[in-house]
C-alpha cells in the first residue's frame, strides 16, 4: 500500500496537515492532522510498503512495544483508508 498521488503533507504553524492537490481539492472533504509518528509513517507510505514493514519501522524508530506499534499502525492505516488516501 502507499499514499495516492495528489496528497502531500504540509507543516502549517507547527501542525502537520494532509493537503489535497489538483482534482483532489474538490472531492476531499476532511482535514487530517498528523503527529510526529504519523508523519514518520506517512513518509514511509510514499513507497509501496506492507503493514508489517510499517510496524518494523516504527519499532526501530521509537521506544514502543510490538503490540502498541501494531495497534498504532492499524489505527493509522484505518484512518487513511477511511479518507481514501491509500492505494
Amino acid at each position: 500500500m502507499k499514499i495516492k498521488d495528489g496528497f502531500i503533507l504540509k507543516s502549517i504553524a507547527g501542525t502537520n496537515i494532509v493537503v489535497p492537490t489538483g482534482n483532489n481539492t474538490v472531492s476531499f472533504g476532511s482535514v487530517i492532522t498528523l503527529n510526529e509518528s504519523g508523519v514518520f509513517l506517512w513518509e514511509r507510505l510514499s513507497n509501496d510498503i506492507t503493514e508489517e514493514d510499517l510496524v518494523t519501522a516504527l519499532l526501530s524508530e521509537y521506544s514502543v512495544d510490538k503490540a502498541t506499534a501494531k495497534r498504532d499502525v492499524k489505527e493509522f492505516i484505518e484512518k487513511l483508508s477511511k479518507a481514501e488516501l491509500l492505494i
